[in-house]
């Protein structure tokens, strides 16, 4: 923030501080790593995935310096462990991904081998299928949402309001002066008892202070408690202030603590007064993050945030249980620099001044709002390795001089303008149970505008904000409780919490999988009768998962089939996406195309008897049996992938479904076109001459046309005209390749480090932006929304078709 926030302060009687401030996959369990915990962006259609927006291009540079190098095409956790396509020593210990359109139970769609064959007979089903229960249900409509009072302390300017690990019967408070107070979380009493005064240890003022506090995840145990506050500059030393991070030990479980127990672990000079970040958290990996603002003044005159080798400006994490020598911590082996090219505490770096940032519960990933300079206040998801971009960039914009380039840079998943507020108060993923319409969404707020609103997506997959509420004080700090309920702490000493407003949700969504009657109500693991089976031609990589696919549109309802080969599905239609791994069916998606002509997805989480299937109000993360993890998405990231440019229902295509699949129902091997035709489908018969099929990547046949079908199933809903991927890139199957903007093309968003890299160089897979992203792990992955597994056999075949090409056409 800057100087217009002081006055604005200046009426309370403190030693006053201001601020400034889908999908599923599954990948090796690494608790120590909440980088490969997953990608918040991950779109509704895991299967469907979608090269969105290389702006989230996250992930670690160091990973995928040579891609070329690699030799064995099994072993994907790593970049630098995935290939060259012809040195893959052992594509048939990857998971066969030509399965992935499968279907695992016989009463389903099978696909014929190599996704065709000679049908049996003309069509595979005679009648169309009465379809009486998976219908469309009604859209949920979200209920308004208040803060109200839930209690009043007489203590402003509180950086933190926290809780202990696993006990939500009492608050702690931290104040910018010094004090650190608790209370009881019963909402009657509001008396505070002192923790610790730390007035006399603490440099308050502007906007230094008492700025964080974490208890250790198993301070039931060890009675750690770890601070983050500025002191004074001592004799000898430079700068304004020193940001300190320290621990104490309570002798009577959180009652107090003993200064006489204070260890330092790690402090940091600071050039000017204010940008000093300074909240701290404990990871889902054990590990300690601490925020650091740039240092200070405007326009970060010293680029901190660019500079690796200060901590200023940046993300840092640091094991705590482990000293190293004489320094009181060491650094995680997995950090960006833990071997070189930088400080090895930093996790992210180009941060103005991260101010409110959490992780999500359910997820594991890490959200923060940065404070603007000028013109925008930003949301962003932080990823190991990251560069956030300032102060080259202020949001998404050149800061420094105009014509930059945000090469490498991850963008941020939302701005908004100066005219909606003037400082980001960043908050949390509401995982609460009050407000179930909220859940997966990170709720946050601005000092000045005094609005509270959630991320959410819009139509074309764009992230938006909904306004949920506005408060009468300048907000401070929000803070979660046990349960996942969000508070609004202001300027002033009465805390809010949001609540349902007057005007109440409306949500019809049916609870289990059961009652959507998209299911044999004797066999869940089943179709409903109405139900008809397709798989495309070219299937979507799922991390190795096995897919079966359904329709049910409404009775009477038609399809109509685009110039461009997309199907427009009648409104009241739902598609059914089952997800198995192993034996086990994991998830079932629905896609629903509502009465008024909206889609929406919704994801169900299968139980473990396999009886039945939950709705899932928000994304979820969920440890598979013999490791690995899958990744249920939320309702608002659907649309990310499923655009109007896109066609909405992804893989519905004249091209994707120009072949032969098994119908259980009658045995018969037959034309998915010639059938549907058949069954009176399509709003119009279709022609006799249509598209060929598009080749199956993962059938024998000639690279090239595998190559640009892989390319379009995976990476073509959003690098296309209208599509929300970044650059000029067009990779549906049907654009010559001469077209697509990709051939001896510069990336325009990060070379990876590299040399003389190309979007796609030919005869050169290691110069190849594409194939490198494609075998990335973690923050540069491509697709970054849809997979944690790298799908060796896809960039093997990817690697093959680039080494091939011998010149742009």
């Amino acid at each position: 923030m800057n100087s217009w926030m002081l006055s604005a302060l200046g009426g309370l009687a403190v030693g006053a501080a201001t601020v400034t401030g889908c999908a599923p996959r599954t990948e090796p369990v690494d608790a120590s790593a909440p980088g490969d915990v997953g990608d918040r962006r991950d779109a509704h259609d895991a299967g469907d995935a979608a090269d969105v927006r290389d702006a989230h291009d996250a992930g670690d540079a160091a990973d995928v310096r040579d891609a070329a190098d690699v030799r064995d095409a099994a072993d994907v956790r790593d970049a630098a462990d995935v290939f060259d396509a012809t040195d893959a020593a052992d594509a048939a210990d990857v998971v066969d991904a030509r399965d992935a359109a499968d279907v695992v139970d016989v009463a389903d769609a099978v696909d014929a081998p190599d996704g065709g064959g000679t049908p049996d007979v003309p069509w595979g089903l005679d009648e169309r299928p009465v379809n009486r229960t998976c219908v469309a249900f009604s859209a949920p409509v979200g209920g308004a949402v208040r803060a109200v009072a839930a209690f009043s302390v007489g203590a402003p300017l509180v950086t933190n309001m926290i809780q202990r690990p696993g006990d939500n019967s009492r608050w702690y408070l931290t104040r910018v002066s010094g004090p650190i107070y608790s209370m009881e979380n019963n909402g009657t009493t509001t008396t505070l008892g002192t923790v610790l005064d730390m007035t006399t240890m603490v440099a308050s003022g502007g906007e230094a202070g008492l700025l964080g506090m974490a208890f250790h995840p198993r301070f039931a145990t060890n009675r750690q408690v770890y601070l983050s506050y500025t002191r004074a500059v001592r004799p000898g030393e430079t700068g304004i202030l020193v940001s300190r991070i320290s621990r104490m030990l309570s002798p009577d479980g959180g009652d107090t603590l003993d200064p006489s127990t204070e260890e330092v672990l790690l402090e940091m000079s600071q050039p000017f007064a204010n940008h000093n970040g300074g909240k701290i958290a404990f990871g889902p990996d054990g590990y300690l993050y601490i925020a650091s603002g740039d240092g200070g003044s405007g326009g970060d005159p010293y680029f901190n945030g660019q500079n690796l080798n200060t901590l200023l400006g940046k993300f840092l994490r640091i094991d705590v249980d482990r000293p190293d020598g004489p320094r009181l911590y060491s650094i995680p082996a997995d950090n960006p620099y833990a071997t070189g090219g930088g400080r090895p505490e930093i996790w992210a770096s180009g941060l103005r001044n991260p101010w409110g940032w959490s992780f999500d519960r359910a997820t594991g990933e890490l959200w923060a709002g940065d404070v603007g300079q000028v013109t925008s206040e930003e949301v962003d998801i932080i990823r190991r390795g990251g560069d956030y971009g300032w102060s080259t960039l202020e949001g998404y914009e050149c800061f420094r001089a105009p014509g930059c380039s945000s090469a490498g840079t991850v963008l941020p998943v939302l701005t908004y303008p100066r005219s909606d507020g003037i400082s980001i108060i960043g908050g949390f993923v509401y995982r609460g149970r009050a407000m179930p319409w909220l859940t997966g969404r990170f709720i946050f707020g601005d000092f000045g505008s005094r609005r509270i609103w959630a991320l959410s997506y819009d139509r074309e997959g764009r992230a938006t904000k909904e306004l949920l509420t506005e408060v009468s004080q300048n907000i401070f700090s929000l803070a979660q409780d046990q349960e996942g309920e969000i508070f609004v702490v202001p300027v002033g000493g009465t805390f809010l919490k949001l609540v349902p407003g007057t005007v109440a949700p409306v949500d019809r969504v049916p609870r289990t999988l059961r009652e959507t009657g998209c299911v044999d109500p004797t066999n869940p693991l089943r179709p409903a009768p109405g139900l008809i089976p397709y798989a495309p031609s070219a299937p979507f990589w799922s991390d190795g998962a096995t897919k079966e696919r359904f329709m049910a549109l409404p009775e009477g309802g038609r399809i109509t089939v685009g110039a461009d080969g997309d199907w427009d599905l009648p409104n009241g239609t739902v598609l059914v996406k089952n997800f198995t791994v192993g034996t086990r069916r994991v998830e079932t998606r629905l896609f629903v195309r509502h009465l008024d002509g909206d889609w929406r997805g919704y994801t169900y989480r299968w139980n473990d008897a396999q009886t039945d299937a939950a709705l899932l109000d928000g994304g979820e993360v969920r440890a598979l049996p013999g490791g690995g993890r899958w990744y249920y998405p939320s309702r608002s990231q659907c649309m990310e992938c499923h655009s109007s440019a896109a066609g909405r229902s992804l893989g519905l295509e004249s091209a994707q479904l120009n072949t032969a699949i098994r119908y259980a129902a009658t045995g018969r091997v037959a034309n998915q076109l010639d059938t549907l035709d058949h069954l009176g489908l399509f709003a119009a018969p279709l022609p006799a001459s249509r598209p060929a099929a598009y080749p199956d990547p993962y059938a024998p046949g000639p690279d090239e046309g595998r190559a640009r079908a892989y390319l379009h199933t995976n990476c073509s809903q959003c690098h296309r005209p209208g599509g929300i991927g970044r650059g000029a890139l067009d990779l549906r199957f049907a654009t010559p390749f001469a077209r697509t903007g990709t051939c001896d093309v510069a990336p325009s968003v990060g070379d990876l480090g590299l040399r003389d890299a190309r979007l796609i160089a030919p005869g050169d897979p290691a110069r190849s932006v594409v194939h490198a992203r494609m075998s990335a792990s973690e923050l540069y992955r491509m697709p970054p929304i849809s997979s944690g597994v790298v799908d060796a056999e896809g960039v093997a075949l990817i690697g093959r078709w680039v080494r091939a090409l011998t010149r742009c056409p």
